[in-house]
């Protein structure tokens, strides 16, 4: 089909194969150096094609549901049926076409609604959240709004913001949720300070080598409205945990 097929296909064919290789690769906190796949990788012998079939069509009913799309199981499998089988389609191609369209409108505008709400929600969660978090104790609020608490205080130096820093870290949303974490790769971060989002290049600045720090940062000083990943919705507030570990 058109462009507009692979568009709605996007979310849930094309998108389910690239989520059965890493569950989110959208870059969180301190984007870690993608390490490049080895040349001359060997193709995989033996695929079981039963077990790819089931794979795709399991992936791709996951990604509609995600989507909040309910498709008519029956007209589906049909359409494609007769699609494989290069038969004429039941639907003339223009009113194919419009059909996609539409849908393809809907969805969007579906998922516009969806988005502003949780933005406006997120926004009235994160001002709550900042405001009682400045009043406890141990925490200071910088300028630029940014928040924080030395867990420990380290005595190497500081990094500057041309600096590579090598860092263990936690990050959460402010209902505690996880959505990152170093300790759990069992492998710290390393990244040029001026690589990854504000409110990282300005706190580990503030961090003498050895710190331990919790971070809380306001939307503008994180993702802001684009959000990140799954998790991140548009203008969440991130709470981190951050070990700086030390200089490159």
């Amino acid at each position: 089909m058109n462009k507009v097929f692979a568009l709605l296909c996007s979310g849930a064919l094309v998108t389910s194969l690239q989520a059965a290789k890493v569950n989110d690769t959208t870059e969180t906190a301190p984007p870690a150096a993608k390490e490049a796949a080895a040349p001359g990788t060997a193709e995989p012998a033996g695929v079981d094609m039963s077990k790819v079939s089931y794979a795709i069509g399991f992936k791709t009913g996951q990604g509609m549901k995600q989507q909040g799309v309910e498709l008519v199981k029956e007209e589906y499998l049909k359409g494609f049926a007769d699609g494989q089988a290069e038969k004429e389609s039941a639907i003339a191609e223009e009113e194919m076409e419009q059909l996609l369209q539409d849908f393809q409108m809907q969805m969007m505008m579906k998922m516009q609604a969806k988005r502003q709400a949780a933005s406006a929600q997120n926004i009235a969660d994160g001002k709550k959240f900042l405001e009682e978090n400045a009043k406890q104790e141990g925490w200071k609020t910088t300028e630029s709004g940014l928040q924080y608490k030395v867990i420990t205080e380290g005595t190497g130096p500081k990094p500057k913001a041309t600096d590579t820093v090598e860092v263990h870290y936690r990050g959460t949303l402010i209902d505690g949720k996880e959505f990152d974490s170093s300790y759990k790769r069992g492998k710290p971060a390393t990244f040029p300070l001026n690589g990854v989002i504000k409110g990282w290049t300005e706190a580990l600045q503030m961090m003498p080598v050895g710190s331990k720090w919790q971070i809380v940062l306001p939307p503008e000083l994180a993702y802001g409205e684009r959000g990140a990943g799954q998790d991140i919705g548009p203008n969440a507030v991130l709470r981190f945990e951050v070990e700086l570990l030390g200089i490159k």
